[in-house]
């Protein structure tokens, strides 16, 4: 396996001789870059960075990258923060009784394609609890009446787990506004290429219109229902002897795919987030 690295993200105000400023930084304190991307947003004004470079010889101790960072970007009149590759992060998976997504997900990090830990399952049904591997299962049922109440359980299981991602696999629930405001970083699955076909039952609205292309959407939940900063998404074609069931079928694969594509952007750190949108080093 190869030497950890570290991943630094930042974001500030456009000017020239960023990427030099920045590169030059790594090298200063011997750090041998191996992938380096730069965006820039003309009508922001804004510049975004993602660096990853090895630790091995790197001459700040592990400890003091993370201070020497945020100063950094303070010093650029930004936000900078580093990530460790080989910290793998606590992730919590929500679900209902659709298991394609949970099932994929969990393959995916058994076999080490997604580098992280699932310590935690919840779920507003008991159906996929023998479907959780050794993730703790923890059954919240939730009804208009209860959902302020599950919502702090939840919470507290998530900082119990030290939980630093939230994946929606089909969990068809809507999460609060103070649910986000407390826990912000989740990420969801919609079933349908976004902007089309926003809210329930998207197969059966597109079978209607005749589409002749269907996806799925992963995307960071805002308050705005299906309207967070996308991440990833995938698309399928579909016919005129299509079926719904024939669509829901052919979209669970599309969104296995672009579940699993986004959680693994998220973690290694290639989605950065700005001005409700994202951008994707990948």
């Amino acid at each position: 396996m190869r030497s950890p690295t570290a991943i630094l993200q930042l974001i500030c105000p456009d000017r020239p001789g960023l990427v030099s400023e920045l590169s030059g930084w790594v090298a200063a304190n011997g750090g041998n870059i191996r992938h380096a991307d730069h965006h820039t947003d003309a009508g922001a004004g804004l510049f975004l960075s993602r660096i990853e470079w090895g630790l091995e010889g790197f001459g700040l101790p592990r400890e003091a990258i993370a201070p020497a960072v945020v100063a950094l970007g303070a010093r650029l009149g930004g936000e900078g923060q580093v990530h460790f590759s080989d910290v793998l992060p606590r992730v919590a998976i929500f679900v209902s009784r659709q298991s394609h997504g949970l099932l994929d997900l969990l393959w995916r990090t058994r076999s080490g394609e997604l580098p992280m830990q699932v310590p935690l399952v919840l779920s507003n049904h008991a159906d996929l609890q023998a479907e959780a591997g050794g993730a703790r299962f923890v059954h919240t049922p939730v009804s208009a009446a209860t959902r302020a109440a599950v919502e702090q359980q939840q919470l507290a299981l998530l900082a119990e787990h030290d939980i630093e991602l939230v994946v929606l696999a089909k969990y068809m629930q809507v999460l609060s506004a103070d649910f986000l405001a407390r826990f912000g970083t989740v990420i969801n699955i919609h079933h349908s290429f976004l902007p089309a076909f926003q809210g329930a039952q998207p197969y059966h609205r597109a079978w209607e219109r005749g589409v002749k292309l269907i996806g799925a959407t992963a995307h960071f939940v805002t308050e705005e229902l299906d309207g967070g900063p996308i991440i990833e998404q995938a698309t399928v074609h579909v016919s005129h002897r299509d079926e719904v069931d024939d669509l829901i079928r052919k979209g669970r694969d599309t969104e296995r795919l672009a579940l699993s594509r986004a959680v693994r952007l998220y973690l290694r750190r290639q989605v950065m987030v700005y001005r409700g949108r994202t951008a994707v080093f990948d």
